[in-house]
């Protein structure tokens, strides 16, 4: 509790920094000089050597997505499901590996829910309009980030202070009585910077069970969502703080025995609070030539459930992170990290520590080729140490033209649900972490006149030990295997019409050889875009997603949806936008039984001050 307090008093005292007026930098950012924060040396993408897609604001807010869940599933070899629209549990498989063993980072910090039985991340109420990236690097990444980055890590980083003093507002309506509505305010300048955000979603929601089984009942949704961010500046020294809090209800259906799904019309609810914040300290030494930063983070959550307007169960769950690192550029061709991170996480009456130690060393040869390698121990406070490892290479013979390979290791920690039977069975002392090894190449192209772009990558990962649950409790027994294909590619037809297209094979089955629940073998999307000098701009997406398996023999057909959208710009600072999702009526499930919503839109305003 000191700490929640301390990161509330931070971000507030950061938010109420200078607010005199700074110039901006109006230099556009190239392709070569996009860094991807996610892999803890600060690398450009043309560096980096594994696979990582980027989503940025801005096609978050041309393809207009209101939550962060249908952003990630434009993402080639990731898969997304949603036990129903509207605050059903959202959650994002990478290649295969299942939603647990994702990891999901918010400004750095871990955000896991403990108190769930495998760990997992629910991103249902993750709301995009403070999101200014996400980056999802696939394939193993402990040595990177430590527990859970079995499959990869999914980073949201959000919006920093811009420079001088404005803000945003915005409101729309749409479909299912739905209101959606918020506003910011911030600052940034050479003493320091604040931001400050509010967002929140009201909506009647659809039914959860598939109203095309005969389930009439809405089940509303509300939420709402606060971020604050700022910093100090000394010199080459800085404070830094972020926090994002939001709370949501959610109505969902209840377990209905033989109906599709086993899911029906019921009268239930959740509650959810979440918290995650950091304090940051960035303090250079020797001139400059080592770097160092330290970093407490704080991650809670609390679910509450309710059948008929009584409480029935409920989790918290809070994870603490302290975290050291220090950069030392030795010349121009070789840059060292080190650091160490604690890890402390509670839920009821049980707490698990986690101490790691890790080393990244990147070595440039020669000027077009990038080296990576690390290392990583791990000491579990149950389970005893991990060791991962991981390197990378990137290989750019010309500016257009990227080649890249990595291997990469990664576990899991039991959670302490798993640990200690999670109050439904007997506890299993000799439980081991999920750990998981994988390869993959790929080559990158880009076209000299930056008017084309194309990429593929190929992989094979392997999971051991993954824990399962059975009436005696949870033990390690299955392994699983998925090989894959992932291709994407942009075409500018014009100044201001490109098309882009996005697809995926995998190949994922258990230990039985069975295909793996809730991942399809062939996914992807076109993307038809409009972006004039004019005040226009808008898009067409057209998205696939094949046939799953799902639990026992059932399988969930493949669907096709169509969505529209679009925005013109009254002015400098006043903008009319509209959406219309599902153009064509598709029914379809993303999970057995529950629904999808059949053809729907809104229409709203923003204002840029």
């Amino acid at each position: 509790m000191t700490l929640k307090t301390a990161l509330l008093g931070a971000a507030a005292i950061a938010c109420f920094g200078p607010v005199s007026a700074q110039a901006s930098d109006d230099n556009a950012t190239t392709l070569d000089t996009v860094i991807v924060e996610g892999s803890r040396l600060d690398q450009a993408e043309t560096e980096i050597g594994s696979s990582v897609s980027i989503i940025t604001a801005d096609e978050i807010e041309l393809l207009g997505f209101d939550f962060a869940i249908d952003a990630i599933a434009s993402a080639p070899g990731v898969t997304v499901n949603q036990n129903g629209a509207f605050g059903g549990v959202a959650t994002v498989r990478i290649r295969g590996a299942s939603s647990a063993q994702t990891l999901v980072v918010i400004d750095g910090i871990p955000v896991n829910d403990p108190s769930q039985p495998s760990g997992g991340f629910d991103f249902a109420r993750v709301d995009t309009e403070n999101i200014e990236r996400i980056e999802i690097l696939k394939g193993p990444q402990s040595t990177l980030w430590g527990s859970d980055a079995i499959g990869g890590v999914v980073s949201i980083i959000t919006k920093d202070p811009e420079p001088g003093f404005g803000g945003t507002a915005f409101a729309e309506y749409g479909s299912f009585n739905t209101l959606r509505g918020g506003a910011s305010v911030g600052n940034a300048n050479e003493v320091g910077d604040f931001r400050f955000a509010v967002t929140g979603t009201s909506s009647d929601g659809i039914s959860k069970a598939d109203e095309n089984n005969g389930n009439s009942e809405e089940d509303a949704y509300e939420s709402v969502t606060v971020s604050a961010k700022g910093g100090l500046n000394f010199g080459d020294a800085r404070v830094s703080a972020d926090l994002l809090w939001s709370e949501a209800e959610a109505e969902y259906d209840a377990f209905t025995f033989g109906a599709q799904g086993n899911v029906g019309d019921g009268d239930l609810y959740s509650n959810t609070e979440e918290l995650s914040g950091n304090l940051s300290l960035f303090a250079p030494a020797f001139a400059g030539k080592l770097e160092n930063q330290l970093t407490v983070g704080y991650a809670e959550i609390t679910r509450d459930n309710f059948s008929n307007g009584s409480f029935f169960f409920g989790g918290e769950g809070e994870r603490t992170t302290l975290r050291y690192q220090g950069t030392v550029d030795l010349d121009a061709a070789n840059t060292l990290a080190f650091g160490a991170t604690h890890e402390a996480v509670t839920i009821q009456d049980e707490d698990t520590t986690l101490d790691g130690l890790f080393g990244l060393y990147e070595f440039k040869p020669i000027e077009s080729l990038t080296l990576t390698g690390g290392f990583r121990v791990d000491d579990h406070s149950t389970f005893g140490s991990e060791t991962t490892g991981r390197v990378a290479a990137a290989y750019n013979p010309s500016p257009s033209l990227t080649f890249r390979a990595s291997w990469g290791q990664g576990f899991k920690a039991p959670t302490i649900n798993q640990l200690t039977g999670g109050g439904f069975a007997a506890p299993n002392p000799n439980l081991q972490p999920e750990t998981s090894e994988a390869i993959d190449f790929g080559i990158d192209w880009r076209s000299a006149t930056g008017k084309a772009e194309f990429s593929a990558t190929v992989f094979d990962m392997e999971i051991e030990n993954q824990i399962l649950f059975a009436t005696t409790g949870y033990f390690n027994e299955a392994v699983t295997e998925s090989t894959g294909l992932e291709l994407a590619g942009r075409y500018d037809l014009n100044d201001w019409l490109s098309v882009s297209a996005a697809y995926a094979y995998i190949d994922a089955s258990d230990t039985n050889g069975d295909a793996l629940i809730r991942t399809p073998e062939h996914s992807g999307d076109i993307r038809l875009s409009v972006d004039p000098e004019g005040p226009f701009s808008g898009a067409i997406l057209i998205r696939y997603n094949g046939e799953e398996a799902d639990f026992g023999t059932t399988q969930v057909d493949a669907w096709t949806r169509v969505d529209l959208t679009g925005s013109y710009a009254l002015s400098e600072t006043v903008e009319v936008f509209g959406r219309i999702e599902n153009l064509f009526d598709e029914e379809y499930q993303q999970i057995l039984g529950y629904g999808t919503p059949d053809i729907s839109g809104s229409v709203g305003i923003r204002l840029r001050y």
